[in-house]
């Protein structure tokens, strides 16, 4: 089946999250979802994918093939009067494939070397390990490493996600949960595959909900 192409704007004005009622300000990256309204990216569940700019036609290619979900981002152009992409959200894995097929331009070397960068100074380090030891011992038998995995992408800084929640700070077991919920929900069913071929997200979620529960109750620490 083909994969749907889902679409991010740039808003050029003050922005409101239909969703979550967020303020998100000039140049908020919305997602239009019909009746539902604009969209912050983390209430349309895109929050979790890597933007590529543009500039770079065969890393596109390569990161979109391999990307069970991504969005096209547009901006208008006044000047134009026109909207003009910007680049594409994909899978970070996709994008990390994408790169590693394209290893021989150095520049992309040091894209990923910024970006990390980037990523790391993005999230406090003390508050990360804090929330992955309380993954850990809610969800004991996660697989290795998932516990920071999801401590990074929670709390980044500015994100808007359910680690910078005041529940999360006090490392509230329901919010911690949310976070883990999330993560299985991108990494281990196939929520993005659904997203990607046009599901309404909380159609997508209803799909998926099963398989959910499933990981959670493999991998919560047992009494």
């Amino acid at each position: 089946m083909k994969k749907f192409e889902l679409k991010v704007f740039i808003s050029n004005r003050d922005s409101v999250c239909d969703d979550c009622h967020e303020q998100l300000g000039s140049k908020a990256w919305i997602f239009l979802a019909g009746e539902r309204g604009a969209l912050c990216l983390d209430c349309a569940d895109l929050d979790h994918l890597e933007f590529l700019p543009s500039g770079d036609a065969a890393l596109t290619r390569r990161a979109t093939k391999h990307s069970k979900i991504s969005a096209v981002v547009l901006q208008f152009s006044r000047a134009r009067n026109r909207y003009e992409r910007q680049g594409v959200l994909v899978e970070e894995e996709a994008l990390a494939q994408a790169e590693q097929e394209c290893l021989a331009d150095a520049e992309l070397r040091e894209r990923r070397r910024v970006r990390e960068e980037l990523r790391r100074s993005e999230v406090d380090q003390a508050y990360v390990a804090q929330f992955a030891a309380r993954v850990r011992e809610l969800f004991s038998d996660a697989p290795a490493g998932r516990e920071k995995t999801i401590a990074e992408h929670a709390c980044a800084k500015y994100s808007g996600r359910v680690g910078r929640s005041a529940a999360a700070k006090r490392l509230d077991d329901e919010a911690v949960r949310m976070a883990v919920v999330a993560h299985v929900r991108h990494a281990e069913t196939e929520y993005d595959k659904l997203l990607g071929l046009g599901f309404d997200r909380f159609d997508a979620r209803d799909r998926v909900a099963g398989a959910v529960d499933e990981v959670l109750e493999k991998w919560r620490a047992k009494s």
